[in-house]
């Protein structure tokens, strides 16, 4: 086969013990990111252009959908990565999922990073996410 393969999206699903808008004021402002994720200029802007500072340094970013209470996507760093958020109002209760995508193919090297791989970075995200999503963001929406 010629066709050439990508490696697969990351996804995580959870049901937070929070109402929609306690989750999507985490998940769609600076303050709220900076809390569970990283330090960021984030605004609740279609096409703005904000910065993430993640280890490796700033990452600029740019929202691509915005559906408040309900979905936010945006575009992060120049290897074309999308990380999407996506919120079911369950009442008392969030249905939350994280698509993280955009990866290309396998063995590409990844610029401006570790020097790794899509696969490398992936798997390692993957489970950076996981932490991320089910510890840290869990924290900031249910509280103690």
């Amino acid at each position: 086969m010629s066709e050439k393969q990508s490696t697969p999206e990351i996804r995580k699903n959870t049901v937070f013990n929070a109402d929609i808008h306690k989750v999507w004021e985490a998940i769609a402002t600076a303050e709220g990111i900076d809390a569970w994720f990283m330090p960021n200029d984030f605004k609740q802007e279609l096409g703005y252009e904000f910065t993430i500072q993640s280890p490796f340094g700033p990452t600029t970013c740019k929202v691509l959908e915005l559906e408040s209470p309900h979905r936010l996507v945006f575009s992060w760093g120049e290897e074309g990565w999308i990380v999407t958020f996506e919120l079911e109002d369950l009442g008392d209760k969030t249905g939350f999922t994280l698509i993280h995508s955009g990866w290309g193919e396998p063995d590409h090297i990844v610029a401006g990073g570790p020097g790794q791989s899509n696969r490398d970075i992936r798997n390692r995200m993957n489970d950076g996410w996981e932490s991320i999503v089910h510890e840290k963001l869990r924290k900031v929406v249910e509280g103690e």
